[in-house]
């Protein structure tokens, strides 16, 4: 079998812009062995209605399953993101499946400005070595060195607190995707 050709950032950010496609991947993320159809259409169903599994309708199982049957999950088979056996109404992930994720670990419009925090706290920094350096008062009651623990301290805890928060945006962690744990702009 031929190694498919690697997607460009445009046909991954195509195939994935679906949010219905964006929780396939999630639930397959979840757990690494195949699913059926059926199982997928009602967790989606029930992530999209925001009800339990068994608080979907038949006719919201039914709505999911059509198109994630005719629609979603061929494309995503197309692409090698997943394989879709039609017949046996089989999906199992791919090693592009993993790979893929990494575009959609941070979901868009509800990033924290990391980048931001991290330039502001570099700014202080600099401000505070530079005050020290100026011996400006009030900073000269506490030494170099405890100036320089401080500053430490809240970078390794705030990169401490950027990581955590990461982990928790990927897709496959937790019980729901990302999207719904903060909300959906879709």
């Amino acid at each position: 079998m031929e190694e498919p050709e690697d997607l460009s950032k445009g046909e991954v950010f195509e195939v994935l812009r679906n949010q219905r496609r964006r929780y396939v991947l999630h639930y397959l993320k979840q757990d690494d062995r195949p699913i059926e159809l059926g199982d997928l259409a009602q967790q989606v169903a029930a992530w999209e209605y925001e009800t339990t599994l068994e608080g979907v309708t038949p006719e919201q199982r039914k709505r999911v399953y059509t198109t994630l049957q005719q629609t979603h999950l061929p494309k995503m088979d197309e692409a090698g993101i997943l394989t879709f056996d039609s017949d046996e109404g089989i999906i199992a992930g791919t090693d592009r499946t993993g790979d893929i994720s990494i575009y959609l670990e941070i979901v868009p419009g509800h990033e924290f400005a990391w980048r931001e925090l991290y330039l502001s706290l570099g700014a202080i920094g600099c401000a505070l070595v530079a005050a020290l350096w100026l011996e400006i008062y009030p900073l000269t009651v506490l030494s170099d060195l405890t100036w320089t623990a401080i500053i430490s301290i809240t970078i390794t805890a705030t990169a401490a607190a950027h990581l955590y928060h990461e982990r928790n945006m990927r897709l496959g962690h937790g019980d729901q995707p990302p999207e719904l744990s903060f909300g959906s702009d879709e």
